[in-house]
């Protein structure tokens, strides 16, 4: 089928003006200015884990702003590259066109969901937990292949993922699962995985083969930083250590240094197990603990605006996205109605396509929430 290069030029043109539209260069220039500074700094590395955010953040900023430069020229280069090979009738120049249009197409949409994560976190890392739900061993299976999704998912983008706790269930899989996503957007992109998780199959566990639904609740929060200003009381935590277990219930640590902080006032509960020491993980169950508060205190504002602008008509509900195995072969997005016919591939990491139709579907639902509370 032949391609219509005025069409997709056109179309490619389109895309990239309305990106522009919503993309402050200015500010960006700006903001590459300020943290090539503060990358100069001489003391920088003093600190690895905020080296480490400046530089993160500077290539992440760095490489946006170079592709909004050049994309006009590219989409321009393009545009002479066809009307040449049109002219001379010459082929190979016609698919070097068609290859670079597919490829700029690509680099345009993946810019296009960038531009959307404006959110106040959307550019943290993110603390990602899953936990089982209801349905038995093929629950708690179900959660440790969520959280092996999702670490194959970062590994392929070459994201830093760190595993923070892990609960092992007594049978199979494990009762909970705690990731840090180290990188740019990693809260704004992961953040649309947010909600309760339902597989159905047929079950592994029963000896009579029949189908099983089991359920996965996933949690988003984006990490906390230095500048964040969630204060906690000493007076409203409980704090008990004992010793970090692997799976079957295996004791990995001769040494009470693992770590459980309850909030008291909220019920907010945060385990560490996979630190060294006590200390270290103390320190990184309180970092997860204000992650979690931070979230918590955004969604009470979210819920005070909310309750101003109305209701909204679509929500996130206790289910967001079904996994089927039997009778037939689908993943599908409930929210989006985004679905593949392909649950090996997600379960292995191929999610970029449920996350993009997350994050325009998230963006749908505030601009209607706005047009509402301007028209009510």
């Amino acid at each position: 089928m032949a391609i219509d290069f005025a069409s997709e030029i056109a179309a490619l043109q389109q895309t990239f003006h309305s990106i522009r539209e919503v993309s402050d260069i200015e500010q960006l220039r700006s903001e590459v200015a300020e943290l090539t500074e503060a990358a100069s700094a001489p003391d920088l590395w003093d600190d690895p884990e905020a080296a480490q955010q400046v530089t993160s953040k500077l290539s992440n900023k760095q490489s946006t702003l170079e592709k909004l430069e050049k994309f006009d020229e590219r989409i321009g280069d393009v545009e002479l590259i066809v009307q040449m090979a049109e002219d001379e009738d010459d082929a190979d120049l016609l698919e070097e066109a068609t290859a670079e249009i597919e490829k700029l197409r690509g680099e345009l949409g993946a810019l296009e969901i960038s531009t959307l994560l404006s959110g106040e976190f959307d550019e943290r890392a993110a603390v990602v937990t899953v936990r089982s739900g209801a349905g038995g061993d093929d629950a708690t299976d179900f959660a440790q292949t969520l959280a092996r999704m999702y670490v194959r998912w970062a590994e392929a983008k070459g994201y830093n993922i760190q595993e923070l706790d892990t609960s092992y269930a007594e049978g199979a899989g494990i009762k909970s699962a705690t990731l840090q996503v180290n990188a740019p957007y990693a809260y704004g992109t992961l953040s649309v995985e947010a909600g309760t998780h339902r597989l159905v199959r047929i079950s592994p566990f029963d000896n009579q083969g029949r189908r099983q639904t089991s359920f996965a609740a996933v949690e988003v929060v984006p990490l906390i930083e230095q500048t964040d200003h969630i204060d906690i009381d000493e007076n409203d935590l409980r704090i008990d250590v004992y010793r970090s277990s692997g799976p079957g219930g295996q004791s990995v640590n001769t040494t009470d240094s693992a770590v459980r902080i309850t909030h008291i006032p909220t019920g907010v509960v945060v385990s560490m197990q996979n630190e060294k020491s006590q200390l270290q993980n103390k320190a990184a169950a309180m970092r997860v603990l204000q992650s979690r508060l931070l979230q918590l205190k955004k969604q009470e504002e979210d819920a005070q605006r909310k309750d101003l602008a109305g209701d909204i008509k679509a929500s996130w509900g206790d289910q967001m996205r079904s996994y089927v195995t039997h009778p037939y072969q689908m993943v599908k997005d409930l929210r989006t109605g985004y679905e593949v016919n392909n649950p090996s591939a997600v379960f292995d990491g191929d999610i970029d396509g449920f996350l993009e139709a997350g994050i325009r579907w998230r963006k749908e639902q505030q601009k209607q929430a706005e047009a509402e509370a301007s028209n009510p």
